[in-house]
């Protein structure tokens, strides 16, 4: 069932018999049934997609049953961050300048959903596989190798595996949003995407978390069917419209549209700075993936004292902190349409950043991790819900996955870099504690290039003129209105 209708517009570009409101968003119209049932059907997907990416959160997880050191857990993401990385320009120019019967963005959903449940079941075969290879290789004279070293490679192929076709579905799903959904619902919608995702991160977590360890195998294979599923209905569902034929090819060939990539993406101050809000953001995601070893009975020899608590009980504490994300999201989107996203966000940024200081300061057991990790995904949750309408209200809608697939280039650079650099910190320093203070500093951080974009943001017309700056440009053509 479709929930898009297309009228023909009249000589002034609204509907020329009077009816019910109508929210256009290029050439899609949706009267409120219509834009109900987007609204349901992009929810749905969003849903699953985050029991989805759940998953890879527990790759440390496996790689330390296996005795894995942290330095090698962060090379480990950085490896798979890094192939990754080389991905994003080509996902986002293909969908960019692709037309064809099912649109620009959905072809690319069907095709790398296949893939990318395969692989993430792969990696939960991983100590089956592990030994499987370790007897192949010992059949083949390679008795120096482990069982536990033979399983972190199967690790480590899926997971380049899973990245390589997950980078598809994360961006093309992220820049499906504003082919198909109106601005001027954007706010509301993105806060409500977030709190269904957040309600998917919780199902995980609080229900799923505790069976990895005795049931890998078959928690992997049941969220890659039910996200298989889940995909399947959205691709059939959601109706793209029409597109405007692509900007004409870079001259020179491959080498010439990378050069034009290159230099729309990265010449003009205002997107860098967009960029770089992201880059810390995302590295500061890295060390709280240490966090479980702080909360549970996972720590090292040698290492200061964990909470020590049970996998089990950590997954009821993190689950916890889905929960108080929801209301805040369904609250947010109304704010940033009221107030502008970028205002928000900078208020959630703070936030933020004060709640990480804070927990490295007073965590001491269950309960106060409870409480301060609650608050402190609250704050996320304010800067999310908000920078989640941000982004298609500054970038680009012709360039959208140029810009989008740019960005994933700076946060996979952080994301290559951070945990590496966090695995031979807590080395050094021997206390996961230190989680909290290595988030809130690349917090503050991003805090302070979202503050300069926002000058920036008034510089080039504010509330009233904003237009998207011209990506060769350095200087704004508006002036603050």
């Amino acid at each position: 069932m479709s929930a898009i209708s297309s009228p023909e517009p009249g000589a002034n570009g609204v509907s020329a018999l009077p009816g019910p409101k109508v929210y256009r968003v290029g050439t899609l119209t949706y009267t409120k049934s219509g834009l109900f049932q987007i609204f349901f059907w992009m929810l749905w997907g969003d849903f699953f997609f985050q029991i989805f990416e759940s998953m890879p959160t527990v790759t440390p997880l496996l790689l330390r049953w296996q005795g894995a050191s942290d330095t090698t857990i962060g090379l480990m993401g950085s490896l798979s961050s890094v192939v990754a990385l080389f991905w994003a320009p080509i996902v986002a120019t293909q969908s960019d300048r692709h037309r064809g019967r099912m649109g620009r963005r959905r072809p690319f959903l069907l095709w790398a959903t296949p893939p990318v449940v395969i692989s993430l079941v792969l990696l939960g075969a991983a100590k089956p596989a592990g030994i499987w290879v370790h007897r192949l290789l010992s059949a083949l004279g390679g008795e120096t190798f482990t069982v536990a070293g033979c399983t972190i490679a199967w690790i480590g192929v899926c997971v380049v595996i899973f990245l390589l076709f997950n980078a598809y579905i994360a961006q093309v799903f992220a820049c499906l949003i504003p082919d198909v959904i109106p601005a001027e619902v954007m706010g509301k919608f993105s806060g409500i995407f977030r709190a269904v995702g957040a309600v998917g991160s919780l199902v995980f977590n609080r229900w799923a978390l505790g069976w990895v360890e005795a049931y890998t195998f078959h928690v992997y294979l049941l969220i890659g069917l039910l996200f298989a599923g889940a995909f399947s209905v959205i691709i059939s569902q959601v109706k793209e419209g029409e597109y405007p034929p692509p900007p004409p090819k870079a001259p020179g060939g491959r080498l010439g549209a990378i050069k034009e990539y290159f230099q729309t993406s990265f010449r003009h101050p205002f997107y860098l700075n967009i960029f770089a809000v992201w880059f810390f953001f995302w590295s500061s995601l890295v060390p709280l993936s240490f966090l479980v070893f702080f909360g549970t009975q996972a720590g090292r020899p040698g290492y200061a004292p964990t909470l020590d608590l049970s996998l089990q009980a950590f997954g009821e504490v993190k689950g916890w902190t889905f929960v108080v994300q929801i209301p805040v999201y369904f609250i947010v989107g109304f704010f940033a349409d009221r107030f502008h996203p970028i205002r928000v966000t900078l208020a959630g940024m703070f936030l933020t950043a004060v709640s990480y200081f804070c927990g490295y300061w007073f965590v001491a057991d269950k309960h106060t991790l409870l409480a301060w990790w609650c608050l402190n995904q609250v704050a996320i949750a304010v800067f999310l819900g908000a920078a989640t309408a941000m982004s298609p209200r500054l970038l680009p809608r012709e360039r959208y996955g140029q810009f989008t697939s740019a960005n994933y280039i700076f946060g996979m650079v952080g994301l290559t870099l951070t945990p590496p650099l966090v695995g031979w910190l807590l080395q050094q320093v021997m206390d996961y504690r230190y989680v909290f203070l290595f988030c809130g500093v690349l917090t503050s951080l991003s805090l302070v290039a979202l503050t300069t974009l926002y000058f920036q943001w008034l510089k080039h017309g504010g509330d009233k003129n904003f237009t998207p700056p011209d990506p060769v440009r350095k200087t704004p053509v508006v002036s603050a209105g």
